[in-house]
């Protein structure tokens, strides 16, 4: 943690699509302990999920003095083998969640994280439909799957902590506008947001859409921001949140962190 006995606002620091390979420069989380008081990774952390990639990022991640919580992406799944991701990050004590949820405390302040990875499916007016074919109902029904997690995930977390959603595909269609919208169904899923706004969250966060834009809300108003590294150019984004305050509202501060 950062070490502040108590916190007037919590600082969350958030970065998708590292795609850490087995060449190539690490990734650079310098300074994140100065700037926030926890880490959040959108997925794709690695190129293709072997096992060398994700121990070059553990190495990266090992000596930070700041809680991390992490969701997969696609590429993280690539060689069939996302288990040795999650374990492999569990034991440098990388919180990993899917369709799961965790509680942390920034000084007396509850802060809870619902993560999953999430799927496509596409957005409302533009989405897959189970009909036809066994594979194409597969997919749809993967996706409702997933979102059905979620909800239940944030249902875990305690009402009066600051509830933060932890994605790499996109719930809402604004966070895809500079992708083809042709693939926009593969990039994100609206029922995410559903269930999002079904159980309430201060602040999403995922990843996947390289060239997509920043902000976004879904439809019931929480902010939805893509931290995935190609759109925020730097290590990460720092968000500040006022701590929470039962019965009281809440606002979105943001900051850049970055060389």
């Amino acid at each position: 943690m950062s070490g502040r006995d108590d916190a007037e606002c919590i600082r969350v620091a958030a970065v998708g699509d590292i795609h850490v390979g087995r060449d190539g420069d690490p990734p650079s989380f310098e300074g994140v302990e100065e700037h926030a008081d926890l880490l959040l990774l959108a997925g794709d952390l690695t190129r293709t999920g072997e096992r060398p990639e994700v121990e070059r990022l553990a190495n990266c991640l090992v000596e930070l003095q700041v809680p991390v919580v992490a969701v997969l992406g696609n590429h993280d799944h690539h060689v069939d083998a996302p288990q040795v991701v999650v374990d492999t990050l569990r034991a440098v004590d990388v919180t990993v969640l899917e369709q799961s949820s965790c509680m942390l405390q920034v000084g007396d302040h509850p802060v809870g994280v619902a993560g999953a990875k999430g799927f496509g499916g596409g957005m409302p007016g533009a989405s897959a439909t189970a009909f036809g074919e066994p594979e194409m109902k597969a997919f749809v029904e993967h996706g409702a799957s997933v979102a059905r997690g979620l909800g239940r995930a944030l249902a875990e977390l305690p009402a009066d902590a600051l509830r933060l959603v932890l994605l790499h595909y996109s719930p809402v269609a604004e966070t895809l506008e500079g992708e083809p919208p042709a693939i926009h169904a593969f990039l994100g899923d609206y029922r995410l947001a559903e269930a999002i706004d079904e159980r309430g969250a201060d602040l999403v966060l995922h990843g996947h859409a390289h060239m997509g834009r920043e902000r976004g809300r879904t439809p019931g108003g929480v902010p939805v921001r893509n931290v995935a590294r190609p759109v925020i150019k730097a290590p990460y984004r720092v968000f500040e949140l006022p701590a929470p305050v039962p019965g009281a509202s809440r606002s979105l501060e943001q900051a850049s962190v970055g060389r």
